[in-house]
């Protein structure tokens, strides 16, 4: 629906403001014809949930949307936590004032690249950043429709909501407000007693009839930055596990940073922060998928609904190569991220290395992620530019090894060997 077009103007036979249901007073319909006329506006919502606090999950929201904004995307980011808002601090907006006429509250807006993010959270209401919100199960139901409904979210590609831990009022509240969400993103740890919290989530989501896009596992593990070891501080594919016996899709694995916990505290989020971190990467390869033509099919069919991507590695006498313009070949391999498998492989001799020439060329070649030792900066950025992913600081000999690692979320790497 453009912004010119009203619920009188519409000719969508099939939307549910249509037709006053039997029983409903005209009051609560006109209310339901308000929120529905809003939400039509935006093509996908995703909720963001978690079965147990403290796994990460309004990081994980807050990069999510911002990662989709990065992408060129108009997204939304709704908090829905009125207990324990954490998305102002997340994005460095606390204290920002909101404003607002007509029955109407505008968004706090943020420019992200070529997109652009719109914010609300109860938070921005508070009068003192410390204050409790100490409300019932109605009041928290009528503030959260009110944020559906009187928000200008205006004309968005993703509104994505980050709900409270749990499976109370809250994320009921939405489940049941917003008729044809795509699904809900579920974020879990590695250990036991948080997975077994997720499977709860997974049920509540099966009940309502929202489809799980699927599993996120934060916190999977950290790599020492001497060494270079992965230590699985919380267990290993606790959350990968339970995806898969839940026959849910599993959707990647976020690491430990020490500059998450900074990002978060600072407001800046690590995917536009430190956009070459592991978190940022992972966080990438999670938006592909949501991004790709099935969102919102995947509970219905998990096993099938696979995702292509290319990767490509570049390569001098069958190994890596250290640089990636300096290669005499590429290997090119198309995967399945969704199934973890493995298709087409070839191997392609690039046009001489100049200026921006390799970005365009693997571009053309259909790649969405480049795996190299090192890279310069300025060919980072144009890689960035076509919508390839660089991996960087990859080591070894078997760049068939290097891709499998790379899709099951075991890819080690180091630092990145070029500085130019």
């Amino acid at each position: 629906m453009t912004q010119d077009k009203t619920c009188k103007t519409c000719n969508d036979s099939g939307c549910g403001a249509q037709a006053q249901r039997p029983g409903e007073r005209d009051e609560e319909f006109r209310e339901r014809q308000a929120l529905l006329s809003r939400m039509c506006r935006i093509k996908h919502k995703i909720m963001v949930l978690s079965g147990k606090g403290g796994v990460g999950k309004s990081t994980v929201a807050a990069n999510l949307a911002t990662a989709l904004a990065l992408a060129g995307k108009s997204v939304g980011l709704l908090d829905v936590d009125i207990h324990g808002p954490s998305v102002p601090k997340l994005l460095h907006l606390e204290g920002t004032p909101i404003s607002g006429s007509d029955n109407t509250i505008d968004p706090v807006e943020i420019t992200c690249g070529a997109g652009r993010l719109s914010v609300m959270s109860i938070g921005f209401l508070l009068r003192e950043r410390d204050d409790a919100v100490i409300w019932r199960g109605p009041r928290k139901f009528n503030v959260i429709k009110q944020f559906l409904r009187d928000v200008a979210w205006g004309d968005l590609d993703y509104l994505v909501i980050d709900s409270p831990p749990g499976t109370g009022d809250e994320p009921l509240t939405v489940a049941q407000l917003i008729e044809g969400a795509d699904g809900a993103v579920i974020v879990t740890t590695p250990q036991e007693v948080a997975v077994q919290d997720v499977r709860r989530c997974i049920g509540f989501c099966r009940q309502l009839g929202l489809p799980v896009l699927g599993v996120v596992e934060n916190m999977s593990g950290f790599t020492c930055p001497k060494c270079g070891e992965m230590v699985r501080i919380f267990g290993t594919d606790g959350g990968r596990r339970m995806a898969e016996e839940m026959s849910v899709p599993f959707l990647g694995a976020i690491p430990i940073e020490p500059e998450v916990v900074v990002s978060g505290d600072s407001g800046a989020p690590m995917v536009q922060a430190n956009p070459h971190s592991e978190t940022a990467k992972a966080m990438g390869r999670i938006v592909r998928v949501l991004l790709g033509p099935e969102l919102g099919q995947a509970d219905a069919q998990p096993a099938k609904s696979g995702r292509p991507m290319k990767i490509a590695v570049p390569v001098t006498g069958g190994a890596l190569s250290s640089h990636f313009g300096h290669c005499e070949q590429f290997l090119l391999v198309d995967v399945d991220l969704q199934d973890k498998t493995v298709g087409r492989r070839q191997l392609l001799t690039p046009p001489a290395h100049e200026p921006g020439v390799l970005p365009q060329w693997l571009h053309g070649q259909g790649a969405t992620v480049i795996i190299a030792g090192g890279m310069g900066s300025r060919a980072q950025s144009l890689f960035g530019q076509h919508g390839i992913e660089v991996v960087l600081g990859a080591s070894g000999d078997d760049p068939d090894r290097l891709v499998r690692e790379f899709l099951d979320g075991r890819l080690v790497t180091g630092a990145n060997i070029c500085d130019h």
